[in-house]
């Protein structure tokens, strides 16, 4: 009995040494698969300087040589191909469930990479073909009516005679942050957004980022990741800055938000775990939908229901010295447009389809964006450069705000709410993760 007992152990020993063995292999088969991803990512970036976002990884997987004269579009594409086909086959072989997460993340990565290089030569597909091969998704498409209803409320909530955006922008521009105080109120905002944030994680030590005012830009706020848990975070002052920007870019930018989610991706999966892939973010691809909907839905992790309202009128306001009068008014109003979000996606659609003319661009822009002429051209500039990457801020928030949400982070579950998005930031998690199948 002790003889058959002691043979039984040791072909236990053997098969858990075996499989040890063959997970050991598949990793250090996935790690090569995943250099090479970090390669073919930085090659493309030589030639398309919006492609790469942030690289924070060995500088031995650089680029040795300078570009060629020529975009190499063929031998791109057949090298994206070929490293897809690498990790589909990987797949069929591997038993590990992280390692097959890592490849299929690593693939759906690669799918953008694709598109990105055919639109960079000039070859697009309809708008939400794009989205879907750059972003894992397509966001919903509302007819007109939706954003007719919208605007009646609006036009309802805000007194006086005029049009509607005379109305509002008359209300908005009683919260103009004066340009001597735009750098007191933000540095007040993001230090309150990082307290916030520092109460519930636990942040690298030596994190920090430095803040700086910028013009000629297409978007009104930008964090450039640096590595090693250092942000730079820049502020467009082309425009007047409306206060509730100030708390709005401190979480997006900042806490709990793109500073946020690069740090613990670099902390957890690429220092902690040795995940190089991590270490490159490319700005188009399904990373951004998480990246742009986890940062808006920052804002109301930081601030739930009206604690914004209530940091803006009782600090940020006076810090600014401006009156208080009317803030609840401006809130309700600001709550009713964040509604109208998704119209610019039908601007977008419109200008990449070529299903709108100039004229109902603007008329889009302006009756549902409720933009100013000035606002509107630079909603279109943004269009223009970043395409479907649009949906990344309304689509994305809501998809990460319902996951969230119906996973027990309610508004009466703080605790909860901030464990899921930690899960979020800290993972590599893919938009078809967030999302529920429809039956």
């Amino acid at each position: 009995m002790k003889k058959v007992f002691l043979s039984l152990l040791i072909l236990c020993v053997i098969a858990c040494k075996e499989s040890t063995t063959q997970t050991e292999n598949a990793q250090a088969k996935l790690n090569q698969l995943a250099e090479k991803y970090i390669r073919l990512g930085l090659t493309i970036g030589q030639y398309d300087s919006d492609f790469v976002d942030a690289y924070y990884g060995p500088d031995s997987l650089k680029p040795k040589t300078q570009p060629k004269a020529m975009f190499p579009k063929d031998s791109l594409l057949a090298a994206v191909n070929g490293l897809i086909g690498q990790l589909i086959e990987f797949n069929q072989t591997v038993s590990d469930d992280t390692l097959a997460r890592r490849a299929k993340w690593m693939s759906g990565q690669l799918i953008a990479f694709g598109r990105r290089i055919n639109i960079y030569t000039g070859k697009f597909q309809a708008f939400d073909e794009e989205s879907k091969d750059l972003f894992g998704v397509a966001a919903p498409s509302y007819p007109e009516s939706h954003y007719q209803a919208l605007v009646a409320q609006l036009d309802s909530l805000l007194p006086g005679p005029g049009s509607l955006n005379s109305r509002f922008e008359k209300l908005a521009n009683q919260f103009i942050i004066p340009k001597a105080k735009v750098d007191t109120v933000f540095k007040t905002a993001i230090a309150e957004a990082r307290k916030r944030t520092l109460a519930h994680y636990q942040l690298p030590a030596n994190e920090n980022f430095t803040l700086e005012y910028v013009t000629g830009k297409p978007w009104s706020g930008y964090n450039w990741y640096q590595g090693n848990y250092q942000s730079k975070i820049q502020i467009s002052i082309d425009m007047p800055i409306f206060i509730e920007r100030a708390i709005d870019l401190a979480c997006h930018e900042g806490y709990p938000g793109h500073h946020v989610y690069n740090m613990l991706l670099e902390k957890n999966l690429y220092h902690d775990k040795g995940w190089t892939e991590i270490s490159l973010y490319p700005l188009f691809s399904p990373q951004s939908l998480i990246a742009e909907g986890s940062a808006n839905y920052g804002i109301e992790i930081a601030f739930p229901g009206t604690q914004k309202n209530k940091f803006v009128k009782e600090v940020l306001l006076p810090l600014a010295g401006l009156n208080t009068t009317n803030t609840d008014l401006y809130f309700q109003a600001l709550a009713l447009k964040s509604k109208l979000a998704y119209a610019r996606n039908e601007v977008a659609r419109g200008i990449i389809n070529n299903t709108m003319n100039e004229s109902e661009v603007t008329k889009w822009l302006t009756n549902y964006g409720l933009r100013e002429k000035t606002l509107a051209s630079k909603d279109i500039n943004f269009i223009k450069k970043y395409r479907t990457y649009v949906i990344n801020y309304n689509f994305g928030q809501d998809i990460v705000k319902d996951y969230i949400e119906s996973n027990g982070g309610t508004s009466d579950n703080e605790a909860k709410r901030w464990e899921l998005f930690e899960w979020l930031l800290s993972n590599q998690v893919r938009p078809t993760d967030l999302i529920k199948p429809t039956k």
